[in-house]
């Protein structure tokens, strides 16, 4: 479709809102200081959309997933500077594909198409999208056929990209597009349209395994849409201890505090918002790791001062846990009681505040997105706020989520703005059922001392070899085998353990970590020599899928 007869139609138009577009209220998405200076992502279904809020924050501007036909209304209200269409793996021709708003680009500012995201822009002014002779899926030779291009600065003219698309851009409109890029089978690899801010990608930018994705969405985000990249972690603080204050008044607020990374940043920024009107639950339940309760002890009461209650439960889970073997009964099990733990400590804090109303909780972006939303082809009210604790409706408060707009990354970073140590800030993640799910069997005092000291063995070695911070996940498991053994002059049967490292950005898949021999044999030796009731170690090398990350 020539611009011209685009934006002809987009004129006539200006005042009929989309019939099906979905309602949603990007103001209320979006901290202080970055309306005009945001850049909405449209979310078409794509495995990697939130990899591309992650990519756009990364460069100090605000990103937010927003659904694929929301009004064009709602983003000038946000004064957003740039848009992004995402991938997604519907085809554009299918009649029940998502497309965004039909004027699109009413709105005047740049807008990148990735994949589908390129497809359904270039399709909307009027190129033909089919299916490729060619699929192409994995890391491909590109050719550049502009390095001048604003978007293309600093990309080396023959580089590689990562693809996986089983359509493409089949033709485009005489003289309306110029393209920018090829692969050996892809002939529109990338492009611009000629008088619209419109640049369009068949390829990947944000994954790593595009070598200059970064450089790219850079030169999007900065030469191309003009964002300022201001936006700072320090910023996020500031804005959310106003909205808490504002929200929270004089009334008090409860938060279960797991020692975590998640609800510890909840707890230290809640700290800093309302001091003395937040009070701390953390119940122990004897399947802590090593030492957990006194770090959280430590930092909450040494550093921040707060209103903590510590809950000594341990004695009616493990009865709970008793004689059990299978893991979702464990789970269950496990659930339940902390339920009715918690429950009986709230009830008792809100008799002695009577103005007790919110329940606070470390609610992430990723689990908002997971949570229900389906994005991608609804066309139905979008409800943003998502209960992750499994705590009952039933006790009556109101949630406060001050991270529901933030990545794990980016969760580390609020974390260290706020001071807390660098031991629990980038601590790896820990099950809620606890150490149950690493004993594998029936749980029992010894057999969860057993794992404590091993856990704590292996994480040492970790430490010392600077493997902590480039793993995602370590931890020591406790098979329910006995192997023989040969120690001193004599014959042992004992326990087995086996140890878990993997590397992962998002936690969806995971691949067992390359762990240095000599590293793993310093912690096989450790864990037999100093770990009583132990004579064999495995290293776990699967990678999920098709295995879990955890055992159970």
């Amino acid at each position: 479709m020539p611009a011209k007869r685009y934006l002809s139609q987009m004129n006539a138009s200006a005042t009929a809102e989309p019939s099906d577009a979905v309602t949603f209220d990007l103001l209320a998405e979006l901290p202080d200081g970055v309306r005009g200076q945001v850049v909405p992502i449209l979310d078409f279904g794509s495995q990697y959309v939130q990899l591309i809020a992650r990519r756009v924050r990364e460069q100090g501007v605000y990103s937010v997933l927003v659904p694929p036909d929301v009004s064009v209304d709602v983003l000038r209200e946000a004064g957003c500077v740039g848009v992004i269409l995402s991938g997604g793996p519907s085809s554009v021709y299918e009649e029940d594909a998502p497309k965004p708003d039909p004027r699109l680009f009413e709105l005047g500012v740049p807008v990148l198409g990735i994949c589908y995201g390129m497809q359904v822009g270039c399709q909307l002014l009027g190129a033909e999208v089919k299916p490729a002779e060619s699929r192409e899926y994995g890391r491909v030779n590109l050719r550049l056929e502009d390095e001048t291009e604003k978007l293309l600065r600093g990309v080396p003219g023959r580089t590689t990209a990562w693809m996986s698309h089983g359509d493409q851009v089949n033709a485009l409109p005489p003289d309306e597009f110029v393209p920018l890029a090829t692969t050996n089978t892809c002939p529109f690899a990338a492009v611009r349209h000629q008088s619209l801010p419109f640049y369009g990608v068949q390829f990947h930018p944000e994954v790593t395994h595009t070598p200059h994705g970064t450089d790219l969405l850079a030169n999007f985000l900065f030469d191309v849409c003009g964002a300022k990249g201001r936006w700072t972690m320090a910023d996020f603080m500031d804005s959310q201890v106003k909205a808490v204050r504002e929200k929270v008044g004089d009334a008090h607020v409860i938060l279960g505090l797991s020692g975590g990374v998640d609800s510890s940043v909840v707890a230290a920024l809640l700290s800093k918002a309302i001091g003395q009107q937040l009070t701390c639950i953390f119940v122990d339940n004897g399947l802590l790791r090593k030492g957990e309760r006194h770090l959280v002890e430590h930092t909450f009461r040494g550093h921040f001062d707060l209103d903590l209650r510590v809950i000594d439960a341990s004695a009616d889970f493990l009865n709970d846990l008793e004689g059990v073997t299978d893991p979702q009964e464990k789970r269950t099990r496990i659930g339940h009681r902390f339920i009715d733990v918690f429950k009986q400590t709230a009830e008792e804090i809100a008799k002695g505040h009577g103005d007790v109303k919110f329940l606070a909780q470390g609610t992430l972006y990723p689990d908002v997105i997971e949570s229900g939303h389906g994005y991608a082809g609804t066309a139905a009210n979008i409800k943003l706020h998502h209960n992750v604790g499994g705590l009952p409706e039933q006790l009556g408060f109101d949630l406060i989520e001050p991270l529901r707009n933030l990545f794990k990354d980016e969760v580390r970073q609020l974390g260290e703005v706020l001071g807390l140590p660098e031991a629990m800030v980038w601590r790896h993640p820990f099950p809620g059922p606890g150490l149950a799910v690493r004993v594998l069997g029936e749980v029992t005092p010894d057999q969860l001392a057993l794992l404590r000291e091993a856990d704590e063995v292996l994480l040492e070695e970790i430490v010392a070899a600077s493997l902590y911070r480039k793993t995602a996940q370590v931890f020591a498991v406790l098979l329910p085998v006995r192997a023989v053994g040969v120690m001193g002059d004599g014959r042992t049967h004992e326990q087995v353990i086996a140890i878990r490292a993997v590397e992962s950005q998002d936690f969806m898949t995971a691949d067992w970590a390359r762990i240095p021999f000599d590293v793993l044999a310093t912690i096989s030796n450790r864990i037999i020599n100093e770990v009583r009731g132990v004579n064999r170690v495995c290293y776990d090398i699967s990678s999920k899928p098709p295995a879990t990350i955890e055992w159970e």
